[in-house]
């Protein structure tokens, strides 16, 4: 099957096995006009019939109509993608959102396999995650469910992106752990540098990730008692800091997760990386045969 994985950064497509190896993979960046990249990154990959094509986008999508508005493709406003897609290729198309995709990786080939309700979770510069429920993603009405990242964890909090005050991404994304170390006086660049210095025993850094994975532990409370929930899994540039990130996670977990059927609850780190999209959207296209 052909995947695809959709960001504001690059599009990455791979020709992904029903047991999971990826035999070829291409990437081209993203740039300002997205579905030439796109339309190159197939015609390497897949100059040939196709039994079916996954897509991994990033949000919002609607997978009712076929569209997407990712953020941080300013030009795709409504974007008919599968329809587009399906004319390319002359395939069935299936479309997710890219946090559906990297849970549904996971749970196939990943740090989630075996888990009967799941949440992934991409914590980076923004905060997004998918659910799989009963071993099949669930996307809900308009395909965005799972989106954790707009869990309210501050409800005086700074304001989000999403018009909303206080969401998780507020407190945990890379961008905003590094704000507000800076409001308390560190001077430093990224959130790699922040790491590092949290790692060498910085006050304000470690604080930061501290305040991080709080938030993250507040929210995975809140959905695993909604979706009884039996593992969480963390992927994402900031959860490579480890322990900096996964303490304060369980640790909030430890005081607020204390209903019966949360204490076998699980959380974990990611295994598959970038990689994670891919091979969830490649899921999505075998669903269709």
């Amino acid at each position: 099957m052909l995947a695809l994985d959709i960001g504001g950064t690059k599009i990455a497509g791979g020709i992904v096995g029903a047991d999971g190896t990826l035999a070829r993979s291409a990437t081209r960046p993203t740039g300002t006009e997205p579905f030439a990249a796109l339309r190159a990154v197939v015609a390497e990959l897949a100059p040939g019939d196709l039994p079916g094509v996954g897509i991994a986008c990033a949000g919002p999508v609607d997978t009712v109509a076929g569209t997407v508005s990712p953020i941080n493709i300013p030009s795709w406003r409504d974007f008919p993608l599968v329809e587009r897609v399906r004319e390319l290729v002359g395939a069935p198309v299936a479309l997710a959102g890219d946090g559906l995709c990297m849970a549904l990786g996971e749970h196939w080939v990943g740090a989630g396999q075996g888990a009967t309700a799941m949440l992934g979770m991409v914590v980076s510069t923004g905060v997004g995650g998918g659910l799989v429920l009963d071993g099949r993603p669930f996307g809900g009405s308009s395909g965005n469910a799972g989106h954790v990242g707009h869990v309210v964890v501050e409800p005086d909090g700074v304001p989000c992106t999403c018009g909303g005050r206080g969401c998780v991404e507020t407190v945990a994304s890379g961008t905003h752990l590094v704000r507000w170390a800076r409001s308390q006086g560190w001077s430093g660049p990224d959130a790699r540098v922040l790491a590092a210095d949290a790692h060498a025993g910085d006050a304000v850094a470690a604080e930061a990730f501290r305040r991080g994975g709080q938030a993250i532990g507040l929210a995975i409370t809140a959905t695993a008692a909604v979706c009884d929930l039996d593992l969480v899994v963390i992927g994402g540039g900031v959860a490579q800091v480890g322990d900096l990130l996964f303490e304060p996670v369980r640790a909030t977990l430890a005081t607020h997760a204390r209903l019966s059927y949360l204490r076998a609850l699980r959380v974990e780190q990611a295994k598959l990386g970038g990689g994670a999209g891919l091979y969830g959207a490649a899921a999505l296209a075998y669903s269709l045969t």
